[in-house]
């Protein structure tokens, strides 16, 4: 509560401070910002010691959690629940206010109160739910002749078995942490146009919030296909399930921008659009949070049911028509400085990859309100399913793949025929051969060989970058070409590292590819039956059983043969989570970089008399799937190399010593003879 109340002061301090420009008030402000992160931090230690301790006297902590639950899912049920995972959504609002305003509250005066204000309206609107709609601190009482006592149960409900996966412990955190520092750039965003500043102040500053809260939202999506793959037990990683989709919409404009940026930074172009797409971003973050907490869509990965989605609806209206407003009002401060000059250039390239992630996002946005529009039209909900995503999907992913690959080998404003010729040939070339090396192995469909057609073709022109450069680098400095690839990347690291993020998103493609020949198969199996799948052989050799304090199991020992010789000893299992009452599935999975052998114990058959139960056993055969968990490491180290600052060649810097101590007139021939060459 004294937190919600600090947000409130420092968002009236800071524009009060601001308007009769007193500096003492708007300090006061930041003050207040920094005390709201430390009460925020002290609440969610309060309720992670309650779950720690079974303090049980707490609804969510007797919702979530249970004495035998290990202390690593305890962690987990911190934001299992509705009112704890808003409770922590808080908290990362909280810390992220409080590092912007550490690091630039005396970098930008003039916005920053203005951005005070902003982050303290969202905070205040999440504290706002913590107080008073869905409080993490809600006390059970029981009646003792006609008197309430606080007093909770022997033992709590226990963490939903779903959740009971290492992965749980770090996907919903990297997501929030991902949605939450959208927060950032939207309010530097918002104070650019209240100031009525012209300049790109507000994307120097908040690149790098950007680029980390990007990565964030990249590794929690990575993270929640892995939990899908290796938890839900279906053999698949993504199934267009409404929130997966919550959590992929934010990410294609927040991509978006990451792109388009740049034509502002390098040409002064797309201003009002950059505006849109992070105002976008930022509102589709609070969408994606109302869609998991409103009921309105049907997942395994919602919370329950509850009226706390009227509150998101009202904050998502007024902030998007405040946002609008203001847009619209600021448009002659957001002129662009130049125009596009070619269609065959960088600039168009990036104007299409924009367009295309923009067609992404509204195709899985559609299909996922779908539903909701129906019913509210037609009073009957019809869903769409993956055929629909992918149908859409498939081609727009198959365009940005080749734009990732044709992007670098556009110039600025205009590209030359020869030019064209020169940097196209060798790329087209092999990656042509090896799309007939793979018609020649028996690859027909279409979609999967154009797709690996294209990682051929992307991988070669991200290669190709990398050589030119570093042989360069080699000519003068003598030093081998690897060494001479790493100080390319030291001195350049967004270019360089934006080029191992698209490596990534190449090896990804591969490994979505390979889902087009997956093999599967499932049977009924008494101790000694074998299966066949693919060139394996699965034969069961026996069922075990297993009892511990937080769940039973049965676990179900299949030997795995390739040929006549065994290869590998798989052991799914079935577990009965004791608390929550309710069973889940332990996959098995033999990983290898070509395949992944997964394989699912659904149950028993029903007993019948007269007959032996069967062992009902679902495999799954993976080709290439590996390969996207690979990407997505890439990915999260190229982002980190994009976020280091660049390191100068040494000449740059003697060139920047001669230009600070040289006389005007010096530098005034040194001008002219650059104009001369130019």
């Amino acid at each position: 509560m004294l937190a919600f109340v600090l947000a409130m002061y420092a968002l009236v301090a800071s524009l009060v401070g601001i308007r009769r420009q007193k500096e003492r008030l708007q300090y006061s402000a930041y003050r207040a910002v920094v005390s709201v992160g430390v009460l925020v931090t002290i609440a969610t230690g309060i309720l992670l010691y309650s779950l720690m301790t079974n303090d049980f006297r707490f609804a969510a902590v007797a919702g979530h959690s249970n004495r035998a639950l290990p202390w690593f899912y305890k962690l987990t049920a911190l934001w299992s629940g509705q009112e704890g995972s808003l409770l922590f959504w808080s908290w990362l609002l909280a810390c992220y206010a409080t590092v912007a305003v550490l690091l630039n509250r005396e970098r930008h005066r003039s916005m920053m109160p203005y951005a005070v204000a902003v982050l303290m309206v969202v905070q205040g609107f999440f504290l706002l739910l913590n107080n008073f709609i869905a409080n993490p601190f809600q006390l059970l009482a029981l009646n003792h002749g006609g008197q309430m006592v606080v007093q909770g149960p022997l033992d709590g409900s226990g963490l939903n078995p779903l959740l009971q996966y290492p992965a749980m412990a770090v996907h919903p955190p990297l997501l929030y942490l991902g949605f939450v520092g959208f927060t950032v750039p939207f309010a530097f965003a918002m104070a650019t146009l209240i100031t009525r500043q012209a300049g790109d102040k507000w994307i120097e500053t908040t690149r790098r919030w950007t680029m980390v809260a990007w990565l964030f939202l990249s590794m929690g999506v990575m993270m929640g296909a892995r939990w899908a793959y290796a938890v839900l037990g279906w053999g698949g990683y993504w199934g267009w399930d409404p929130v997966e989709n919550a959590s992929l919409i934010p990410w294609f404009t927040g991509t978006a921008f990451l792109h388009s940026v740049m034509m502002q930074e390098k040409r002064g172009m797309m201003k009002v659009w950059n505006m849109v797409l992070i105002f976008s971003t930022f509102f589709l973050t609070i969408f994606g949070t109302f869609m998991t907490r409103s009921g309105i869509v049907s997942s395994v990965h919602a919370f329950a049911e509850s009226d706390i989605g009227h509150y998101f609806v009202a904050f998502l209206g007024l902030g998007i028509l405040f946002s609008g407003w203001l847009l619209l009002e600021r448009l002659d401060y957001l002129r662009s400085a130049s125009q596009l000059d070619s269609l065959v250039s960088r600039e168009s390239s990036f104007l299409f990859n924009n367009l295309l992630l923009l067609a992404a996002c509204f195709s899985v946005l559609w299909g996922t309100l779908f539903p909701v529009i129906t019913e509210a039209v037609q009073g009957v909900k019809i869903s769409v399913g993956a055929p629909f995503f992918n149908k859409v999907n498939i081609p727009i992913a198959l365009v940005l793949l080749f734009l990732t690959g044709v992007g670098p080998l556009f110039a600025w404003r205009k590209t030359s025929v020869a030019s064209l010729r020169r940097n196209f040939q060798t790329p087209a070339i092999l990656s042509l051969a090896v799309g007939g090396v793979l018609f020649a192995l028996g690859v027909r469909q279409f979609y999967p060989q154009v797709s690996l057609i294209l990682c051929v073709f992307v991988t070669i022109t991200i290669v190709m970058e990398f050589y030119r450069g570093a042989r360069v680098i080699a000519r003068k400095s003598g030093h081998s070409l690897v060494g001479s690839a790493v100080t390319l990347t030291r001195r350049n690291t967004r270019r360089y590292g934006g080029y191992i993020i698209h490596f990534g998103m190449v090896l990804i493609f591969v490994g979505i590819t390979g889902s087009a020949f997956n093999v599967d198969g499932e049977q009924e199996m008494l101790t000694g039956d074998r299966m066949p799948l693919g060139p394996y052989t699965l034969q069961l050799r026996e069922l075990t059983g297993e009892d511990n304090p937080n769940y039973a199991a049965q676990h179900a020992v299949l030997d795995v043969y390739r040929g006549e010789q065994m290869v590998s000893t798989l052991r799914p299992e079935r577990r009965f989570y004791k608390a929550s009452r309710q069973p889940t599935t332990e996959v098995a999975i033999r990983m290898r970089m070509n395949e992944d052998l997964y394989v699912v114990f659904s149950g028993l058959t029903p007993q019948e008399e007269g007959q032996t139960q069967r062992a009902v056993i679902s495999a799954h055969l993976n080709p290439l799937v590996n390969w996207i968990w690979l990407g997505g490491l890439v990915l999260v180290l190229g982002t980190l190399i994009a976020l280091l600052p660049s390191q100068p060649s040494a000449g740059s810097v003697a060139r920047s010593v001669r230009a600070v101590s040289a006389t005007p007139e010096e530098r005034l021939r040194e001008g002219e003879e650059v104009l001369a060459k130019s």
